[in-house]
């Protein structure tokens, strides 16, 4: 085992000496050491009922004979570094999130992992970590917040958002708005919508990383806790069998995360991250493929935002195992692949039909007959960008407007609140890209304030940033090359036609290429917002977003 060159041995007597300052007995020493890596904290919704996880992560480690031993992992809340400078360190963590878990695993020589993450940059960040160690690893996450009631209906995090701008322009009073702030997030957990948390809990069950209900048992379910002492003990069979994350994390897998990614509607950054997480897995994950998968993949969910079904419905319905199950009945999967379980994925997911067929629509009826996300490429995006297709209005499938370009957040906010953005327009928002940020800021407040202000069928928003798995609308997020490399974005005039058409995945700026010539002759870099610390270390390191946005 990895841990004999800490337990057995003359050599080892140093180590066992501290090990046995941790309270481990003559009687353990020499069974398998289990990483539990924790993401609990108090600041955090989605992680504060994580240490009730991994205690029941521990129990099953303990029955099938192995010593857990937990250590920590960081993790920041979208929701509440939405908006200000706290935003620009919320992708960085990712890198953070890995670099600290290789650190503590590899200095610790563990025979295997149990990763208990939840929100959206923990699960990628401790994904890429368990391809950098690769030694066997299992996941269970701290899992999805209930939704909210208001007036009957189920309300999330999103509508919250959509609210101040529906206060700010009249539609709804102080005393409905402080309803939705006390309605919206009822319970621990990852916001309770098809989020970036919740989608990336989702694919880790797609990737073969976590057992089945990893990404819709609700938090606040016992079955949550269930699911964490089978996790506890499946590590020790993996760990018997020496099956390691990129044994099962394999190109083919990836594939199949992006085919169930368009079945299910995910949040647009699942474009940032599965790349960088088959990145550590020594795979190049071509953005052009998830156009291809998109055109022969049905959409079979609408979860909020794209709809108003959650989490909790998505688990009722038969969860990812019923929407793989019935997406495999197309020949769209490759079944033959191992899993976390020891199994392989057409033994996983035998038997898990739909058992309600509003929640998760069968191959007959989707809602379309594409995928949910949607790879745009022209000459304002020659890298490409992304827009969650099953989140947009029909009529701005096809939209062509003037722009109204903002070089920060902040700015653009205050036109949308000031009444200054008007139908038809499309609004650009950038130097917010991973280099230009610094951090490629999530922008759902300027999205938010867009639909509550009535715009969203008729305004789009473009940035070189990014967008909130709780965003909806137009919202066009990472392009590529970003305004601080002198990409395209960075040409773009006020009053310049912009025109979009998802369906042929084109996004393009209505000037000639020697106009473009022009302005690029008088463009100039702009200097960094931030010269110190981490975010201007990670600014000089990192890479395109049409990359995933990994460090070099």
């Amino acid at each position: 085992m990895r841990s004999d060159r800490i337990t057995k041995g003359i050599n080892a007597a140093p180590q066992r000496a501290l090990l046995h300052a941790l309270g481990i007995t003559d009687e353990e020493m020499g069974k398998p050491l289990i990483g539990i890596v924790s993401s609990q904290n108090e600041i955090v919704p989605g992680h504060m009922n994580i240490d009730k996880v991994v205690e029941a992560v521990k129990q099953g480690v303990a029955m099938a004979g192995g010593i857990p031993i937990v250590f920590p992992a960081i993790a920041v809340c979208d929701g509440i570094a939405m908006g200000h400078e706290g935003m620009k360190y919320s992708l960085v963590t990712r890198e953070l999130i890995a670099d600290s878990t290789e650190a503590m695993a590899t200095a610790h020589p563990f025979d295997g992992l149990v990763m208990v993450p939840n929100c959206d940059k923990n699960v990628p960040g401790l994904l890429m970590a368990a391809a950098r160690i690769n030694i066997p690893t299992i996941f269970v996450s701290g899992g999805p917040m209930l939704a909210g009631i208001h007036h009957k209906q189920k309300i999330s995090y999103s509508n919250i958002s959509e609210a101040v701008s529906m206060l700010r322009t009249g539609k709804i009073d102080e005393k409905e708005m402080t309803e939705y702030e006390n309605q919206a997030c009822p319970t621990c957990g990852s916001c309770s919508g098809m989020f970036t948390a919740n989608s990336m809990n989702c694919l880790t069950e797609v990737l073969g990383m976590g057992l089945h209900g990893n990404g819709t048992i609700p938090a606040v379910y016992s079955a949550r806790l269930r699911l964490a002492k089978k996790a506890g003990m499946q590590i020790m069979e993996l760990v018997k069998k020496d099956i390691c994350p990129r044994d099962i994390m394999t190109e083919a897998a990836f594939l199949n995360a992006l085919t169930i990614d368009m079945a299910l509607g995910c949040s647009t950054n699942s474009m940032l991250h599965l790349p960088a997480i088959a990145h550590e897995c020594g795979i190049t994950l071509n953005l052009d493929k998830a156009n291809e998968i998109s055109e022969h993949t049905p959409n079979l969910c609408h979860l909020a935002p794209a709809g108003s079904h959650y989490i909790e419905e998505l688990d009722e319905a038969g969860g990812i195992a019923a929407v793989m199950h019935e997406i495999a009945k197309l020949g769209l999967l490759n079944t033959t692949l191992i899993t976390c379980t020891g199994k392989t994925v057409a033994e996983d997911i035998a038997g898990c039909e739909i058992r309600d067929t509003e929640i998760i629509r069968p191959i007959t009826n989707p809602y379309s007959p594409q995928g949910g996300i949607a790879v745009l490429k022209g000459n304002l995006a020659p890298d490409g960008c992304v827009v969650k297709r099953s989140a947009v209005a029909p009529e701005m499938m096809r939209h062509s407007g003037k722009a109204r370009v903002f070089d920060c957040e902040e700015d653009a906010l205050d036109a949308i609140y000031g009444g200054k953005i008007h139908e038809g327009e499309v609004v650009v928002i950038r130097y917010e890209g991973p280099k230009g940020g610094p951090g490629m800021r999530e922008m759902l407040n300027p999205t938010s304030a867009i639909m509550g202000s009535g715009l969203g069928n008729s305004v789009a928003l473009i940035t070189d940033g990014r967008f909130s798995g709780a965003t909806r609308g137009a919202a066009i997020g990472h392009v590529s090359p970003e305004a601080a490399l002198g990409g395209n974005i960075a040409l773009i005039e006020e009053g310049d036609t912009i025109t979009i058409d998802i369906p042929a995945h084109s996004i393009r700026i209505e000037v000639s290429d020697a106009v473009l010539a022009e302005r690029r002759a008088k463009w100039k870099p702009r200097q960094p917002k931030i010269t110190t610390g981490y975010l201007a270390r990670y600014a000089k390191l990192v890479t395109s977003g049409s990359t995933g946005a990994v460090l070099e």
